[in-house]
């Protein structure tokens, strides 16, 4: 029903016990029931007004959470006359008697649920639909200091051959000191059918290193020291008359000896150089139309003095290509140095030292079997274009005038190969190549004139030419 003028003046103010809003409710009301429009609670309406307490002064007004309830229209009362402020709301039937009125909970915080993990059972012919990836805020990373990469190490086994190799490095020390490269080239061109060329100065043992190896490999040695008027007759040798029975007879020249030590080969004329050519390559002496074979295992060993150019000749590209290796020998260190003063300064006369504190480890038969068996080792494909990449490249490079023959990639296979076995591998790999490119290549290349005025060095170049190359993985 509609309120009347005069209820609506004479009205009823008071709080709703639950919710503390403040009703007003037409005086006619007074002792009834009544429903809160907001909280929806039971409230008794008093017999007289009370006043609505004012909000404190001081307090502020609370932030709105929603929209507020009296911004709407008014709602209208259903079955009762009794209007609220904003709202009118039916009075609620009378209460049994044992009716217990529910008492206002205090208000506590809104307490924060996790939500729990559910397990779904797919079901049949269900298809999860797809979820957009979750993306979680990465943390900066530190930057990753670049790291060399380790050295890969090829383990070897401990094979005959490795054993004999490190027995002979063993036994050459204690009357040899130092040259570490010297000796391990000389060892690798010995079991390879190699040669050598040893550049030096003076008075750093080379003669004294060549008849330490004989002794230790059960091997001949001989000498020749070049001069400028030898002739090839004198290294091959020469027929001879024989006054008994009147004919001439092939004296052999020193050139047939297993260890030869050709001493300062550039001072000699590039004829006598020719009479090497033959017996280096071929392993045989020509004389007068009948060839004379060498024993082998037969092993030249060259020397010249890269500081004295006065009196000397350049040994022809083909002598040079002849040798396996081009070996740098240097000054001793310190510390071998003292031990050289310790060993060599009592006058003990060499012959002897040889005979007293050296063991002979093998004898020819045996290195030319560890040779034959050093033939067998593998080398892959891969190894093999390695290989032919780097000679081929010699031939085309910028500061090369000439590159080097197809006999050097021979002699670096033939090398690698070897240094292999001594390390006790059935295979070879590309850290072989690498530790024997320098003395194979050094010697067969030449330089081109504006190299050569800029002062660049062959060894370098050739690194930088090895670098280029990519390394195969085997």
């Amino acid at each position: 029903m509609s309120t009347t003028p005069t209820q609506a003046a004479s009205s009823l103010e008071f709080s709703c016990t639950s919710c503390q809003r403040t009703l007003k409710v037409a005086a006619s009301a007074a002792g009834k029931r009544a429903a809160c429009p907001q909280c929806g609670a039971i409230v008794q309406v008093p017999a007289a007004s009370a006043p609505a307490p004012a909000p404190a002064a001081s307090a502020a007004p609370l932030p709105s959470l929603g929209p507020s309830l009296s911004a709407g229209p008014p709602m209208n009362s259903v079955g009762t006359g009794i209007q609220f402020a904003g709202a009118s709301a039916p009075l609620a039937p009378p209460l049994p008697p044992n009716f217990a009125q529910p008492q206002p909970q205090p208000f506590s915080q809104p307490q924060s649920y996790a939500p729990q993990p559910q397990t779904f059972a797919p079901q049949p012919g269900y298809s999860p639909a797809p979820q957009a990836p979750q993306y979680a805020p990465q943390q900066p990373q530190q930057p990753v200091q670049p790291q060399a990469p380790a050295p890969q190490k090829y383990q070897g086994r401990d094979t005959p051959t490795k054993q004999l190799f490190d027995r002979l490095t063993k036994e050459i020390a204690k009357i040899y000191v130092g040259q570490d490269e010297l000796v391990l080239g000389t060892l690798v061109a010995m079991f390879s059918s190699g040669h050598v060329l040893i550049e030096s100065v003076p008075g750093l043992g080379k003669t004294l290193f060549v008849r330490t190896l004989g002794k230790v490999l059960g091997c001949q040695f001989g000498r020749i020291q070049f001069t400028a008027d030898l002739m090839p007759s004198d290294v091959t040798g020469a027929p001879v008359l024989d006054m008994k029975t009147q004919e001439f007879r092939f004296r052999p020249g020193p050139i047939f000896t297993q260890l030869l030590l050709a001493d300062e080969i550039n001072r000699a004329p590039a004829k006598t150089h020719a009479a090497l050519l033959e017996v280096m390559q071929e392993y045989r002496v020509t004389v007068d139309g009948k060839s004379h074979v060498i024993d082998r295992p037969f092993l030249v060993l060259a020397t010249q003095n890269p500081i004295e150019s006065e009196g000397t000749y350049n040994l022809p590209e083909a002598q040079l290509d002849r040798f396996m290796f081009k070996l740098v020998a240097s000054y001793p260190r310190e510390q071998e140095e003292s031990t050289i003063l310790r060993l060599h300064s009592q006058q003990i006369d060499v012959d002897k030292r040889l005979d007293n504190e050296l063991e002979t480890i093998c004898n020819p038969a045996q290195i030319m079997q560890v040779i034959r068996d050093n033939a067998q080792i593998r080398v892959d494909e891969k190894l093999v274009d390695y290989i032919n990449k780097i000679v081929r490249l010699t031939r085309g490079w910028p500061q090369f005038h000439m590159g080097a023959s197809p006999r050097a990639g021979i002699a670096l296979m033939q090398a690698a190969r070897t240094l292999a076995a001594f390390q006790g591998r059935d295979y070879a790999v590309p850290d072989d190549v690498a530790q024997i490119v320098l003395p194979a290549l050094r010697h067969r290349v030449m330089l081109t004139a504006e190299a050569e005025v800029e002062g660049q060095k062959t060894d370098d170049l050739l690194t930088e030419l090895v670098r280029s190359v990519e390394v195969p993985r085997i």
